[in-house]
Formats: C-alpha cells, sequence, structure tokens
C-alpha cells in the first residue's frame, strides 16, 4: 500500500503531515481495542506507518469523542480529490449523515447498520450513538480508510458491536440478521469506464435475472444499490446520497426499475444543481430512501434549494409508482409543472431545435476561415465552441471574423470545377491518412467525407453547462456542430419576433428543466428545449 508523503498531500494544514502519520495514529488507538485484528492490506499500511506521539493521539481521541472526525477529515485534506476520484471517495457533511440516520430512526430501531463504501465510518458513528443495541457493519475496500474507520469506532467505545470488512460490497457476505438491517451510506462515485469488464458482466447478468432494466454504463453507486437488493430482506431499509443524475440518464434506469419493484422507493431528495453538497466535490446530491419489498403505491419527490434543507426527510409530494414507471426522467416530477401563461405555447410548437452536424474528427474538418489548401465554397464559418455563445456580446452573433471554419464537401465531388477538385483529392488523401474515414461517424454516412451541416439557425443555443443555456440571434449567419442547438422557425418570424422569442428564452430558461449530471453539468436534449414555454407568435409581435 502506498501512502502519500506531505509533498504530494494537497495541503495538509494539520499536524498530520502525511498519511503515514496517519496510519499510526490509528492504529494507535486500534491496537488495544476489538478491531485490532486486522487484514492483510491494512496490516502493509500499519507496516509502512511513521511514529507518533501520544499527545497527537489525545487529541485525536478528544475529537472523536466530541462527535467529530478528525482522521477522515485530515485523510480528505491529505488525499486530493484526485487521488481519491479511482474508488469514488467522497466523504459526507456531518448534518447530512445526520439527516439521514435520523430518517432511519424514524422508521425502525434495527438491529444492524450496514455502510457500504463506509470510509472513515461517518454514519456509523452517528448511528451507532442513535440506536445502542444495534451491531454496526463497515464494508471498506481502501484499507487506510477501513483503519481509520476501525480507530474511529474504537475511540467512540463501538467496536465491541462492530465488524470492518476490507473488500468489495458486491462480494461481501454480510450473513444473516436477526431483525431488520439498516443501509446507509454514501456509495462511491465511480464512472462507467473505470469499472472493470467483469463488474460489468455482474451488473447486467444479475438485473436479467431478476427482469430489471440495465445498462453497462451504470456508475459504481448503481451496482451498489443492486447489490443491497441482493443483500436485503423484505422489510429491511435503507438511505443512499449518490449523485442525482440517475433520475434522468439513460442507465439511471435500472434504479429506476429498483425503485418501482423490489427495493421500495419511499421518497427522493434532490439537492438544487447549481448548490455544492459536498466540500471538494462539484457533484449533484440526492438522498434516496427505502424500503425493501415495500408495496407502497407512491414515492415522496422533492427538490431542496440548499443541503440543510435535507433535515427532515419525511417531506415530497407523492408521485404514483405507476407514474414513475412510465416517465423515461424523474426531474420534471421533483416539482409540478404549472401550465404555461396564457399567450404561451411550448417552443416546439413555433420552432424545431436541431443538434449540431457531428463530423466525428474535429481535427480534420475544423480549420481556419480562410485555408487556402481548400476551396472556399467547401469551408463554413462555424460557432465549434459553446464559449463563442457565451461571450456573444449582447447575446448576438453579428460577425464571422472570429469563428473557424467546418469543411463540409459535397456528396458529388463531380460538381466542383478541376482546380478545385484536385485541392479537395489532396485533402482527402490527407484526412484518410489521418484515419477519419474510418471513425464510427464517418462509416455511417455515406459519403464519408460529407459532414452535412445544417442551414444557419437565426438563434443558436449552447445545451450543457453549469448555467442556463445562451440563447444567441445568429445574424451572422455562422453554422453550427454538435456544441450547441439551432432554433428553427417552423413558419416564418420576422427578426422582430425571432429577437423577442431569443429574450423571452433567455429570461425564463432555468437548469431545473434541463438533465443535470453528476458534475452538476445540465444538459437540454433537442425534446426538452423544445418543452420550453414561449409567447406565441401573436404575443411575440404584441411584446
Amino acid at each position: 500500500m502506498l501512502l502519500i508523503d506531505r509533498d504530494d498531500a494537497a495541503g495538509a494544514t494539520t499536524w498530520l503531515e502525511s498519511e503515514r502519520e496517519l496510519a499510526a495514529a490509528a492504529w494507535a488507538i486500534v491496537s488495544d481495542g476489538a478491531l485490532a485484528e486486522l487484514t492483510v492490506a491494512e496490516s502493509e499500511v500499519v507496516d509502512a506507518a511513521a511514529e507518533i506521539t501520544e499527545s497527537g493521539t489525545t487529541e485525536l481521541l478528544s475529537g472523536i469523542e466530541q462527535g467529530s472526525d478528525p482522521l477522515g477529515d485530515a485523510f480528505v485534506r491529505l488525499r486530493s480529490p484526485k487521488q481519491r476520484r479511482p474508488l469514488g471517495a467522497v466523504y459526507t457533511p456531518p448534518g447530512i449523515v445526520e439527516a439521514m440516520v435520523g430518517w432511519v430512526a424514524s422508521r425502525e430501531q434495527p438491529a444492524r447498520i450496514v455502510d457500504p463504501g463506509a470510509g472513515s465510518g461517518r454514519f456509523l458513528l452517528q448511528a451507532g450513538r442513535v440506536f445502542p443495541d444495534a451491531s454496526l457493519v463497515a464494508v471498506e475496500l481502501d484499507p487506510l480508510a477501513a483503519l481509520l474507520c476501525r480507530a474511529n469506532l474504537t475511540a467512540a467505545e463501538l467496536d465491541d458491536r462492530s465488524t470492518v470488512m476490507v473488500e468489495d460490497y458486491r462480494e461481501a457476505n454480510l450473513g444473516s440478521c436477526d431483525g431488520v438491517t439498516a443501509f446507509v451510506g454514501n456509495p462511491p462515485y465511480v464512472r462507467h469506464h473505470q469499472i472493470e469488464s467483469r463488474w460489468k458482466r455482474w451488473l447486467t447478468s444479475t438485473a436479467a435475472s431478476r427482469d430489471l432494466p440495465v445498462s453497462a454504463l451504470s456508475g459504481l453507486h448503481i451496482h451498489f444499490f443492486l447489490a443491497t437488493l441482493l443483500a436485503a430482506q423484505p422489510g429491511d431499509i435503507g438511505a443512499f446520497i449518490t449523485s442525482a443524475e440517475w433520475l434522468d440518464v439513460n442507465y439511471g434506469k435500472l434504479l429506476r426499475g429498483m425503485l418501482t419493484d423490489g427495493l421500495g422507493g419511499e421518497s427522493v431528495h434532490v439537492v438544487a444543481p447549481e448548490v455544492l453538497a459536498f466540500e471538494d466535490a462539484a457533484t449533484t446530491a440526492s438522498v434516496t430512501c427505502f424500503q425493501i419489498g415495500s408495496e407502497a403505491r407512491s414515492v415522496k419527490m422533492r427538490r431542496v434549494a440548499n443541503a440543510s434543507d435535507l433535515a427532515d426527510l419525511s417531506k415530497g409530494r407523492r408521485v404514483s409508482k405507476q407514474r414513475l414507471i412510465q416517465e423515461k426522467r424523474w426531474s420534471p416530477l421533483l416539482s409540478p409543472v404549472p401550465p404555461p401563461p396564457e399567450g404561451f405555447v411550448e417552443l416546439g410548437e413555433l420552432c424545431r431545435v436541431h443538434r449540431g452536424a457531428v463530423t466525428g474528427a474535429n481535427a480534420t474538418w475544423i480549420t481556419t476561415a480562410n485555408d487556402p489548401q481548400l476551396p472556399a465554397r467547401t469551408l463554413f464559418p462555424s460557432v465549434t465552441k459553446a464559449r463563442e455563445l457565451f461571450d456573444a456580446s449582447d447575446d448576438v452573433l453579428s460577425s464571422l471574423h472570429s469563428l473557424r471554419a467546418v469543411i463540409d464537401l459535397p456528396a458529388d465531388l463531380s460538381e466542383l470545377d478541376e482546380d478545385d477538385r484536385a485541392l479537395v483529392k489532396r485533402f482527402l488523401r490527407f484526412a484518410e491518412h489521418n484515419g477519419a474515414h474510418s471513425s464510427y461517424v464517418a462509416r455511417h454516412r455515406n459519403p464519408w467525407w460529407s459532414v452535412g451541416l445544417r442551414s444557419a439557425a437565426p438563434i443558436l443555443a449552447t445545451y450543457m453547462a453549469r448555467r442556463p443555456p445562451a440563447f444567441v440571434r445568429n445574424l451572422a449567419g455562422a453554422r453550427h456542430v454538435n456544441v450547441a442547438h439551432g432554433i428553427y422557425p417552423r413558419d416564418p418570424l420576422s427578426d422582430d419576433a425571432l429577437d423577442t422569442l431569443a429574450a423571452s428564452l433567455r429570461s425564463s430558461v432555468s437548469v431545473a428543466q434541463g438533465r443535470t449530471y453528476a458534475g452538476g453539468l445540465t444538459k437540454f436534449e433537442p425534446s426538452e428545449m423544445e418543452r420550453i414555454p414561449v409567447p406565441n407568435p401573436a404575443l411575440l409581435v404584441e411584446m
């Protein structure tokens, strides 16, 4: 086990100046307690530990006894978010921990608490105080974090009823329990491309065996929900905090399916995407409460403006499970959508929204506006970066001067005169040499060299950011690639009406109308943008 020294420690500020010292401090607490029998991986951490003073250990014990987590705080300081990301280690603020354990207490007096991905044991420490008779089970893959968890449980005098399992939660054998088990914690968030193929196969085959919809692109937190369903018994309960993107994205269909069939969804509480629930992670957050096998016909759902609003997890408006089953996206159900004001219609009634062209190889197909190596007729000044719309002066794109060009060749090269055709053929040899003809996109268009730009849209819109979209009047007639959507009127609209339409969109659209991903990015698919209420044509003229 490689322990990180202070030089690589992302700004540790306490007297614990390295992970070696942190491991030593934890072992000094654990060594005389009931959790002193370590795994091989933890023993390797202890073997690499530094010397520690007794006074330092006394300070740590005092902090733990007062209800804080100095060991976990030091771990977060010493190991940067980038270093913790492969295992999805994001530590939960105390207020949210208290709220989630409080929800469990409002429902049951469990005989056992299980925390998957326990980290330093914050949930178990709180649960141990609230439930004096419950056994405590931590499952944690990182041996240093597991050692910290042992130390916290020992210092809090909870070690005699605690178990720390240093293994993958999906493989953990939790055994049986005479009574209700409460699963509570913060399952690790790891994106699918960092998950081993064997675990993706486990996910798809296990879900399929239960007739649950599944995508191999699921993040690790979805794996943990499924593992919980497998380990739990009817009547067990749980509360997990995760990113909120599962409510809307395709891979989230597995969790949405479990909550309406088997996992027993009780409530979903989503923190507004512009609020950071975790101090060191730019991610969305939602708390999902469930009771295994519940036959309740509805789930409480709500959006909260601040993480502090999670203090009471009993709140929310009821949404029938039948409706949840029918909906592909759940975010719109968090708040009832009021009917549009009088004189307003959905944008889709006035305009079509089309995403920009996908080149398949931007380095090949995007060039300077006046590239002398290609015929001018094949160069189309285009918006190729979202920043070009965000930075547009007065929300108007009035010049092509600063834009790069997309190379869009005619499908039939015989349309070109002899000189232009010679330039294009030389370019195509260059493109093939760079593999542009073999990209996924190129292989699925005919012919492969024709990007197929749409005509210039009178309004261009960004569709993914940590803020509402920019709606920009395209007076310059720029084309666009897939960094933006184009808004095309179904029937002609005057310039004044288009100006008013763009201004209305800028003033009324919020991130709540899109789908928000774990990193806090909100995305608007064309169909979602088309559902935005806007003034009807007569009102546009009047305005």
